[in-house]
């Protein structure tokens, strides 16, 4: 992750946060994501039936060749709010784009915040136009843009690349938000990534796709699939678009950034205290592997014990019986922060209390599930849970 003076900003971007009075706290609230000109969009959105009317406007327009900029708001999520929920994003749209000089089909609007409340627009139109106004393109401005997407994140989350491709430094910035509401199909968050590199429209959702699915699709807070999951890839580049081996290593930098943004929305869970990762190997197939990650990444009970530092392997390995994938006790291993603590079916001698005392002094804990039936793995994110987590979800609206 990188912020300050170590963020690169990719040509041809500004940005901007601002307070436009939707939180009662008078924090920031909105944030704008501008291009200089035309620049290829792609796009993918939550899996849920129940979405947001931002996410509807987003999915009818992307990809594109043909996007200005992005329209952020925190407080409120424009969800569930029905014809009058879709003219307002809509009317936030074209209030920017006559803010940017551009058509309101190349404005993209993202939200994020409480379900079921409609948009202030009195709050919202006058709010765009003054964070157009404040759009510059030093680093700090991408920065508060960042900090203004926030809802219970306790921090924000930025990350910065270049890279030399074909003879040319590109830079990727990349900006999301989230904390809860996380579940891994896509997994409330927000991300934004913005590049300089010149790809085809149809290779950046190709690309975003795939990063995508191998970063906040191995994702869970909770477990909660959100009504407002939107992810954003845009490119400012010009001339020849990148192809072959430089394109697979743009590929890979963009997997790269989803990967460190989808760790720090996990690290960030709502009152966790540990971040977990799981790695689920020698699985027949990639989509069994990353079933038994959910699996155990979703239960309540795998995630009390590892609060409580209580090295309950028991409920690790049942989550992964009832993950839906076929397989025999004898096939399956487990470690916890390194210690082999069921081995092909069988528990194994280990100290408990001294690996309590590793998972309680460290942030990170590493579950290791290794099966006997094949080459396919996959790493996987969540956090613990905790009584803050029941107590800021039990207080989110009252």
């Amino acid at each position: 992750m990188s912020q300050g003076s170590n963020t690169i900003v990719p040509q041809g971007f500004r940005a901007t946060g601002i307070t436009a009075g939707l939180k009662e706290s008078g924090s920031l609230d909105m944030a704008i994501l501008a291009a200089d000109g035309p620049c290829s969009a792609a796009g993918v959105y939550t899996t849920n039936r129940v979405c947001a009317a931002p996410v509807k406007w987003c999915r009818a327009l992307t990809p594109s060749s043909d996007v200005r900029g992005v329209v952020i708001n925190s407080g409120n999520a424009n969800a569930a709010t029905g014809a009058q929920g879709l003219a307002d994003a809509k009317r936030t749209a074209e209030v920017a784009a006559g803010a940017l000089g551009c058509r309101p089909e190349q404005v993209l609007v993202a939200s994020t915040g409480v379900i079921g409340r409609l948009m202030a627009m009195d709050l919202i139109e006058p709010g765009v136009r003054k964070a157009v106004s404040g759009l510059a393109r030093e680093p700090a401005s991408f920065e508060t843009a960042a900090r203004a997407i926030m809802t219970t994140d306790t921090k924000p989350k930025i990350v910065s690349l270049s890279q030399d491709l074909g003879g040319r430094r590109f830079a990727l910035l990349g900006l999301a938000k989230g904390a809860a509401m996380i579940g891994p199909r896509m997994a409330t968050m927000l991300g934004f990534l913005l590049t300089d590199a010149p790809i085809a429209p149809a290779d950046l959702q190709a690309i975003l796709s795939r990063s995508v699915d191998r970063s906040f699709n191995c994702l869970s807070v909770e477990g909660h699939a959100s009504t407002n999951d939107t992810v954003l890839l845009l490119s400012s580049g010009q001339g020849t678009p990148l192809s072959g081996d430089h394109l697979d290593e743009f590929t890979a930098m963009v997997r790269g950034a989803c990967e460190s943004l989808a760790q720090a929305i996990a690290d960030d869970g709502e009152g966790s205290t540990h971040f977990i990762t799981i790695d689920v190997e020698g699985c027949a197939t990639e989509a069994d592997a990353r079933a038994i990650a959910r699996s155990v990444a979703d239960s309540p009970l795998v995630k009390t014990a590892i609060h409580g530092a209580d090295p309950n392997w028991g409920r690790i390995v049942s989550a992964a019986g009832y993950a839906g994938v076929m397989f025999e006790e004898p096939d399956l291993s487990l470690t916890i922060n390194g210690v082999v603590v069921y081995d092909r079916g069988a528990p194994t001698p280990f100290d408990a209390e001294a690996l309590s005392r590793s998972i309680r002094a460290r942030r990170p804990v590493d579950l290791r599930l290794s099966f006997r039936l094949g080459e396919a793995g996959v790493r996987f994110w969540t956090c613990d849970l905790t009584a803050e987590y029941i107590r800021l979800n039990a207080d989110y609206t009252t």
